[in-house]
């Protein structure tokens, strides 16, 4: 009998819409992918910067779980004061993005192992999924209207916020496999 791939994506458990629980189970298969992909990391390869004034990949996963976390905030709960530090233990800067044209790590992520990053993520995925098996079908019509730090205002949906939450791991997911290929071929 051969062994023929498989490549099936079930909508999430426990998702009252149909659409968020497709649009959760895509995001938990590229954290999957993700994860698998970086397990063997090592703390000198997460901190690892190309130069000065980029992110690193630690720098980036702690970036996925914060920006999780604030989304399923801002766009599923619609949350006004938002804050990720009670859920994962980071508030929104505190993955010192975006970096000067000089910075470095920042201290509170440098020296970090793989494990306490797995945790971050997993952290946030458990809150945004909680977050979106509240969610109706007529849910994710909803518009928010949010005024941004420079003063200006922004409109998006709660199918938006799902769209953007995916599409933000999966590029980001991009970008780490990239500063790996990067960290082999000069490290």
């Amino acid at each position: 009998m051969t062994n023929i791939p498989r490549f099936i994506i079930q909508p999430a458990a426990g998702i009252r819409s149909p659409e968020a629980a497709s649009f959760v189970s895509q995001m938990d298969d590229q954290n999957s992918r993700l994860v698998d992909a970086i397990r063997d990391i090592s703390p000198e390869e997460l901190d690892w910067q190309p130069g000065t004034g980029m992110n690193s990949i630690g720098m980036l996963l702690a970036h996925i779980a914060i920006v999780e976390v604030v989304w399923a905030q801002i766009g599923l709960l619609a949350i006004e004061d938002i804050d990720p530090k009670p859920v994962i233990g980071l508030g929104q800067d505190d993955d010192g993005m975006p970096l000067p044209s000089d910075g470095r790590v920042p201290a509170n992520l440098k020296g970090r192992v793989f494990a306490y990053h797995e945790d971050l993520l997993a952290r946030a995925r458990v809150y945004f999924k909680d977050a979106a098996s509240k969610l109706s079908d007529a849910d994710l019509d909803r518009e928010i209207t949010r005024v941004r730090p420079d003063g200006s205002k922004r409109t998006f949906s709660t199918r938006w916020t799902l769209y953007h939450s995916l599409e933000h791991i999966a590029g980001h997911r991009g970008q780490i496999l990239l500063l790996r290929h990067i960290y082999r071929a000069r490290v």
